[in-house]
């Protein structure tokens, strides 16, 4: 991939959870994740606390575009235990839910599509994100 990616920002609590999410699966799927693992190796990772209210965290609430068509979708980045058939909530196993975590409002990543090929997604606004509301520990 030739484009310069953009930062990423982890939590530490956000960092641990999915580091133990990613080593729980099943061998196959690791390498399906393998990209996921690659931006969690280079996020910056700071404690919650210290987390800027316009990046998406986990349990945040985001609205994004994607490019070339944009659409522009609202959706909670959740872990996959929190999945409920609801279009409201994405997977962060979900090839979506991977290319926005770690994002700050203006963002945009080049990231695999679910069908083949590439899209962008860039980062619109944060509706709701845990850690600007103080919950710290979720």
């Amino acid at each position: 991939m030739t484009e310069k990616r953009p930062v990423l920002t982890l939590s530490s609590l956000d960092l641990h959870r999915l580091e133990q999410l990613l080593e729980s699966q099943p061998q196959e799927a690791r390498a399906t994740h393998a990209r996921l693992m690659e931006e969690l190796n280079r996020a910056n990772v700071v404690d919650p606390v210290a987390m800027p209210p316009t990046v998406v965290t986990m349990n945040s609430t985001v609205r994004f575009r994607t490019e070339p068509d944009g659409k522009e979708f609202e959706r909670t980045l959740v872990y996959p235990t929190g999945v409920d058939g609801s279009a409201e909530k994405v997977s962060v196993l979900a090839p979506i839910g991977s290319a926005m975590l770690g994002l700050a409002v203006g963002d945009s990543i080049e990231w695999p599509a679910p069908r083949g090929g590439t899209m962008t997604v860039r980062i619109m606004e944060i509706l709701y994100q845990p850690e600007a509301s103080g919950a710290f520990h979720r």
